[in-house]
């Protein structure tokens, strides 16, 4: 018996089997497969692009790992990644063994750490005020003024930082010094890297990333805060009993995608502000990579640190991930 049904959006004419289920023919099939390619083909043509992107820059550079389990010799070019003296895990070891790694670990951990439990909420806060502002051209406005600082190139927020922090002529030391106090060479003190890392990062995304929790919560039904107004709920507590509970999900997704970053925090940033003299607290894994990799040449010491760096953070992933999926069945995979 024929029958209409619909494969992938498209209706098409069948036979039933036995069990009732649509059977289809080999040139039925390829008709089906013909009308799909023709329905869908530029959104494919649209992902050539991208594809070649992630295996040209990330896929096809994971073939150089294995430098981290050999000594390899730059004399002998690219043969020279697959015919170099296997070493295991000599690399490794010295890493662990060197004066150095406790305090790289431990400043790109505390960099991302307090990057994320500083930075991470100020973007839902802001999308929670925003969503709460009635003028449309007002909270327009403050949506594109606070976009726009995700914008500026790091090496221009790093400069402005430097001109505004300079001990003889930045606009802060000079408040400081009206106020009576003495100039901080802040770019040169210790105990301020992390301070205006985190901050300085903080101030240039969270407009940004609040887009995600705004659409979020742009996508609550109306009938929902209708309900709780008519409750008595004031703002507070519709913020805490509806629009928290309904973006959790979106939360939780980011989150994992934060923790998976623990240990790989931006290169560029860092190797802008730091100085030796504030290697103790702002050396961190990725230049202490690109120290050893481009500028002393020992790859492969410097591939096994950076695939150290990327199985912490893929581990980190995948606990958060089962952690959430066992707390509210909230996750990536």
């Amino acid at each position: 018996m024929n029958d209409l049904v619909t494969q992938k959006g498209i209706v098409i004419m069948t036979k039933k089997g036995k069990n009732g289920h649509a059977v289809l023919s080999k040139d039925e099939k390829k008709r089906l497969r013909r009308k799909v390619w023709n329905r869908d083909k530029y959104l494919v043509y649209m992902m050539i692009p991208v594809i070649i992107y992630f295996l040209i820059f990330n896929y096809l550079p994971m073939g150089g790992l294995v430098m981290a389990f050999q000594k390899f010799k730059p004399g002998k070019g690219f043969v020279g990644i697959f015919t170099g003296e296997w070493v295991g895990l000599k690399w490794f070891r010295r890493f662990f063994k060197s004066a150095y790694a406790w305090r790289l670990i431990r400043n790109t951990f505390l960099l991302n750490f307090y990057s994320l439990i500083f930075g991470f909420p100020i973007p839902i806060i802001f999308a929670i005020c925003i969503t709460q502002i009635k003028n449309k051209f007002l909270q327009k406005g403050a949506q594109v003024i606070t976009y726009l600082p995700y914008f500026i190139s790091t090496v221009v927020v790093v400069g402005m930082m430097t001109n505004f922090l300079s001990p003889s002529s930045g606009i802060i030391n000079q408040l400081i010094q009206k106020f009576g106090g003495e100039p901080i060479n802040f770019m040169s003190e210790q105990d301020w890297f992390r301070p205006l890392y985190v901050i300085s990062g903080s101030w240039q995304s969270f407009g940004f990333n609040s887009i995600i929790f705004v659409a979020a919560i742009m996508g609550i039904s109306p009938d929902l805060y209708e309900a709780m107004t008519v409750d008595g709920a004031n703002i507070r507590q519709t913020v805490w009993h509806l629009t928290l509970p309904m973006i959790r999900p979106t939360i939780v997704l980011l989150l994992i995608m934060s923790l998976g970053n623990m240990l790989n925090v931006g290169f560029e940033k860092v190797f802008l502000m730091y100085n030796e003299a504030v290697y103790e607290t702002a050396d961190v894994i990725s230049t202490y990579v690109y120290r050893q990799g481009i500028a002393s040449t020992n790859y492969s010491y410097a591939a096994a640190v950076g695939l150290f760096n990327s199985v912490v953070g893929f581990a980190l992933v995948s606990i958060a991930n089962r952690v959430s999926r066992k707390l509210n069945e909230t996750a990536i995979w």
